[in-house]
């Protein structure tokens, strides 16, 4: 073939690649470009991960601990309708108990709280001294079945003439272990003996306890030595 026909088959075969460039459909040149330029994200990812040492997983939820005191303010009991509560240990303290009408039931969840709370949900009563320890709810002024006017109760010693009645309050002195006293409330008078319930009891944390009441000459003892006495409507 002469030289001549050579180019002008060359020059022929341009001309028609040309005219084939302008009539490739945009989805091809789409298809070729996504193929060509777009980076693989995932192995960039992956790569990344391996040069900073970072993870893309989910990070583990952390457990929550457990409460070292898993029986605190744990209801226990129920009186009346009235929640016993455990506080977790004797000293422990959660503040302060407080109606929305401004009265005073003590700290949570010590004894005194308890005995407060029951007489205002239960007899929807107020003590004019809303504050003192457990001891100081009985007036040693007083004579038997005396009017205590800071409880707003009638008060009587242990020894009394009058038989303790269910819903009243047995008041504790304080003893070598506790300088505070101890209030609970009278659930049961039994033959030969008393029920209480209370909270914040002893080292267990019950919530009811019995105590031997007696009858010595015409008079009621609850058998212990650090009762002072009860107080009743």
């Amino acid at each position: 073939m002469e030289t001549s026909q050579i180019q002008a088959l060359f020059i022929t075969l341009l001309i028609i690649c040309g005219l084939g460039f302008f009539f490739i459909p945009d989805s091809v040149w789409e298809t070729i470009e996504v193929k060509e330029w777009l980076p693989d994200l995932s192995k960039e990812e992956d790569s990344k991960s391996k040069t900073t040492g970072t993870t893309t997983a989910a990070k583990p939820t952390k457990k929550r601990k457990k409460s070292t005191h898993p029986d605190r303010q744990k209801i226990i009991d129920n009186y009346k309708g009235v929640p016993v509560y455990h506080n977790g240990s004797l000293s422990s303290v959660y503040g302060r108990n407080v109606t929305d009408d401004g009265y005073n039931l003590g700290l949570k969840y010590q004894c005194v709280e308890f005995v407060k709370r029951f007489y205002y949900e239960h007899y929807n009563h107020k003590m004019t001294q809303s504050y003192g320890h457990a001891k100081e709810f009985y007036n040693h002024s007083l004579s038997d079945g005396s009017f205590n006017e800071g409880r707003g109760l009638f008060q009587y010693k242990n020894g009394s003439n009058y038989q303790p009645q269910e819903g009243a309050i047995l008041v504790f002195g304080s003893d070598g272990t506790n300088a505070y006293g101890h209030v609970g409330i009278i659930s049961a008078v039994k033959d030969g003996e008393i029920e209480m319930v209370s909270q914040n009891n002893g080292r267990n944390q019950k919530s009811r306890s019995t105590i031997p009441l007696l009858l010595v000459n015409g008079k009621y003892k609850i058998d212990s030595d650090y009762v002072l006495g009860w107080l009743a409507k």
